[in-house]
Parts: C-alpha cells; structure tokens; sequence
C-alpha cells in the first residue's frame, strides 16, 4: 500500500511556474516509478511524464517538453513536477502515480490530484 499526496498547485498567470510536489508514504519510495497525469475540464485523463525507479529515466508528453520537468528525491520519499511557461491550456487537475515498473503500463497508486489554474 502506498499513499500519495500531491501539494503545489494554485493560481498562476501564463508564462509563469509552478512546482508540484507529490509525498509518498507506506512503502519504500524507491521500488517505483512514478508518473504525472492531468484532466482538464470536459476531458480525458492524459499522460503528463514518467520517470524510474532511479531517475535515471524520463519520459515526457509532447506537449510539455522543453517546459516541464519532472524529479525525485529518493531520501525524501517526493516525487516533483518544475512547471515552467504556463499556458492556460495547462489548466488542470494534476494527479501523481505509482507503478512497479517502468516498463509497466498500469500505475497501481494514485493521489487525490492538485489544482492548477492559468490565466491568461
């Protein structure tokens, strides 16, 4: 069993950043990969970024790449997502995940998401 708590999220005028923080607790932080996903208003959830166990790995949704990154700090047991360039169309309930694997598909873990809000 894993818990996952995200923090960050809020109001910010496009162009600016944000950094969302995910807080794992239950298990060791280190067996896991972990992911982000949003869900917009009237919209699917979709895939934001991944990275392994390690770190040594990331992967990003097209339409982030070049602006968000995504980190972890396994002392610290705290997934990261930097947010950087803001668009409204960033605007969104971000949630963390957990899987096994990389190399899984299904996230086995999930939070209850953060509000991110954009301006224009």
């Amino acid at each position: 069993q894993v818990q996952l708590v995200e923090s960050g999220g809020g109001l910010v005028q496009a162009g600016g950043s944000l950094r969302l923080s995910c807080a794992a607790s239950g298990r060791t932080f280190s067996n896991y990969a972990f992911g982000w996903f949003r869900q917009a208003p009237g919209k699917e959830r979709e895939f934001v970024a991944v990275i392994s166990r390690s770190g040594a790995i990331k992967n990003y949704a097209d339409f982030v790449k070049g602006r968000f990154t995504i980190s972890r700090d396994n002392a610290k047991n705290t997934l990261y997502l930097q947010m950087n360039s803001l668009k409204p169309e960033d605007t969104a309930v971000y949630y963390c995940a957990a899987k096994r694997s990389f190399d899984v598909s299904e996230y086995d873990y999930w939070g209850q998401g953060t509000q991110v809000t954009v301006s224009s």
